[in-house]
């Protein structure tokens, strides 16, 4: 499942913050905001992209690098945040 969530916000962040250019790589591990493909503007239409696409709720305290710096990173948090959706 995981997989399909790097893939969608890889297409997301291609799309919208490279405006489609297939020049730029970064890998599932790469740090966005290091590689300058997302600033803290971007940050925060990515967020509003996971709750729209993904049915989650990010709230303040999970703004963090932690969850949200990396496609490897953001596909985690997305899957934890929709398991602990299911599970309630």
């Amino acid at each position: 499942m995981s997989d399909s969530i790097q893939q969608k916000v890889r297409s997301y962040i291609r799309e919208n913050f490279l405006l489609g250019s297939q020049e730029i790589a970064f890998g599932d591990a790469d740090s966005l905001l290091d590689k300058h493909i997302v600033d803290s503007t971007g940050i925060l239409e990515l967020i509003l992209y996971l709750e729209e696409s993904f049915g989650v709720q990010v709230l303040d305290d999970e703004m963090v690098p932690e969850n949200l710096d990396s496609l490897d990173a953001i596909a985690a948090f997305v899957a934890r945040k929709q398991q602990a959706k299911a599970a309630a």
